[in-house]
């Protein structure tokens, strides 16, 4: 294994199994000291938004590209210790809390490894590459007594949180049904680029961890990672776990009662394997749930901002990161669909109501960047995190909910990948009657991380 032995890291993790009481305690006004893991174009918000919280250090910064590695420790400007192996960054012990900002294979073991060590834990999301994943994590971190906060930060974001108290105070009534857009134009794709060797500044093969092992391709390392089964769901579950997530959130469910999907690579030329183009269909309790995401095609839904719209028997609410709006039932009286965020006093039938005066309270917000990115949102969250990594309490985004709503997300791709319907038992976590399809909530870590699923009492 790479600058550290597979023994050495074991008696690590046996050793925050079995002597937590030896982890650091934190007082209200003490200082947090934060390792982040992965310096991409999250991890770069994740360290502005640390950087911004008074009471933290970025002692410890590590990514498997040298490059990344040296911006990040540039931009932390503390001085931070630089890895290229996250193991060491776990034996770090000026290290309390770790931010896991990596490609999407690495989110689920690197969070129990941490959570062993004696780390609380900021994972991104999608929380995991397959099913099984989820409800190790949740065994590891009970066990372990540690927190962990799940990167769906539109939980911390005032517009969502003021949709989500109206919503459950009725304000749209019975809800039946919420539809989610996504559509961007990637056209024409990333291209065929040849496999090669890779380059001298990336580790390719702590890269790829515990995926497949397979030749370097430029397409398959930092960004366009996503395009890959191998370590991706594609925006089935990156863009779905955010929009899923406000779905779960605000309407308390905890998972679907099935998932039916479509779709493929059918517009984009390239050596990519998640579709360009897909459509899912979700039914939960008494409402149903539909998803559409396009890789080549412009269309309404802005990248990351979920495209989400709630329907109830009383008006409707589509909602992004930039606000949202509350709109009565047009049947009943037409002038009622108000543009903005303003709703309409005297609905007849008890739609949607508010005060004039209530315009513009946190029902909008001028915190986006270029991208659509609400970028104050990865504060507020981060916010939550340490306040809860003091008190020991529940984080906003808990893993549990974290779990269910990825599962949902995953369970949409096996049924694209199956090509039927998939019926989810959600007592049990399996596919109702169908071998196959639960053979593919869980997937084999290649070794030697397999030994670290071990070494962390999971069996397969």
């Amino acid at each position: 294994m790479n600058n550290i032995s597979r023994r050495d890291f074991v008696k690590t993790t046996a050793a925050g199994l079995t002597a937590l009481s030896a982890s650091r305690v934190l007082g209200a006004n003490e200082r947090i000291n934060v390792g982040l893991i992965g310096f991409g174009l999250i991890g770069r918000f994740h360290l502005a938004a640390l950087k911004e919280q008074p009471d933290v250090q970025v002692t410890a910064v590590c990514d498997v590209h040298c490059g990344r590695r040296g911006a990040a420790a540039e931009m932390a400007g503390t001085n931070p210790e630089r890895y290229g192996d996250f193991r060491k960054l776990l034996a770090d012990k000026n290290v309390d809390a770790v931010y896991v900002a990596t490609p999407d294979h690495w989110h689920a073991l690197m969070t129990m490894m941490a959570c062993a060590a004696g780390k609380d834990v900021y994972v991104e999301k999608p929380l995991t590459l397959f099913v099984r994943e989820g409800r190790w994590m949740l065994d590891v971190a009970r066990r372990t007594k540690r927190v962990v906060q799940v990167g769906t930060q539109n939980r911390s974001g005032p517009p969502f949180q003021k949709a989500c108290e109206l919503i459950r105070q009725g304000s749209l009534g019975k809800i039946v049904a919420a539809t989610v857009n996504n559509s961007r134009n990637i056209s024409p794709g990333f291209g065929n680029p040849p496999d090669s060797a890779p380059p001298p500044e990336l580790d390719y093969d702590m890269f790829l961890g515990p995926a497949p092992k397979r030749p370097y391709n430029r397409n398959r390392s930092i960004y366009h990672f996503r395009w890959f089964w191998d370590y991706s769901g594609g925006q089935a579950t990156n863009l779905g776990q955010h929009s899923l997530d406000l779905v779960h959130w605000i309407l308390g469910v905890k998972g679907p009662k099935s998932a039916y999907s479509l779709g493929g690579r059918w517009f984009l030329k390239d050596n990519c394997e998640v579709p360009d183009t897909q459509d899912i269909i979700m039914e939960y309790p008494g409402f149903n749930v539909t998803c559409q995401y396009r890789e080549a095609t412009a269309g309404r839904g802005g990248l990351g901002m979920g495209g989400l719209t709630f329907y109830g028997t009383k008006g409707c609410l589509p909602i992004s990161r930039a606000g949202f709006e509350l709109c009565a039932d047009p049947k009943v009286n037409p002038n009622n669909v108000v543009a903005g965020i303003l709703g309409v006093k005297g609905h007849p039938v008890g739609g949607p109501q508010l005060e004039p005066e209530e315009k513009g309270h946190l029902w909008t917000t001028p915190e986006l960047d270029e991208s659509g990115n609400a970028i104050k949102d990865y504060a507020r969250h981060t916010r939550n995190f340490l306040d809860c990594v003091k008190s020991r309490k529940q984080t906003v985004s808990d893993l549990e909910s974290g779990h269910e709503i990825a599962t949902a997300c995953h369970l949409s791709n096996i049924s694209l990948r199956t090509g039927r319907k998939i019926v989810w038992d959600a007592a049990k976590e399996e596919i109702v009657s169908d071998k196959e399809a639960n053979a593919m909530l869980v997937r084999p870590y290649r070794a030697p991380w397999d030994a670290e699923l071990r070494a962390l009492g999971i069996t397969t």
